[in-house]
């Protein structure tokens, strides 16, 4: 099993910026590819950015190309989403994902493993 805590969420002003901070436990980080997610209100949750086991290779959502960035730290086993420029649309509860799949996904169904999520919330 592997344990996911997310941290960083909070309340923002439209252009700042926020990090979240995923911690993992209970299996080896190195052999996880991690996603971001998120879940605004009334909607469905939607994928935000994903990054390899490595650190290699990165993908994103359109919406927010440009504005976020994902990494990793595998020697504290941690993976981060910086988040820049926000915008009122990007309120949501932001979840963390882990997969020990071979392909790194940008569907839900491609993780095993969801930490409770972190409110972050933009005011215009």
């Amino acid at each position: 099993q592997v344990q996911l805590v997310e941290s960083g969420g909070g309340l923002v002003q439209a252009g700042g910026s926020l990090r979240l901070s995923c911690a993992a436990s209970g299996r080896t980080f190195s052999s996880l590819h991690m996603g971001w997610f998120r879940q605004a209100p009334g909607k469905e949750r939607d994928f935000v950015a994903a990054v390899t086991r490595s650190g290699g290779a990165t993908a994103y959502a359109d919406s927010v190309k440009g504005r976020f960035t994902i990494s990793r730290d595998n020697a504290k086993n941690t993976v981060y989403l910086e988040m820049s420029r926000l915008e009122p649309e990007d309120t949501a509860v932001y979840y963390c994902a882990a997969t020990g799949r071979i392909i790194l996904r940008r569907e839900e169904g491609g993780y095993d493993y969801w930490g409770q999520g972190t409110q972050v919330t933009v005011s215009s």
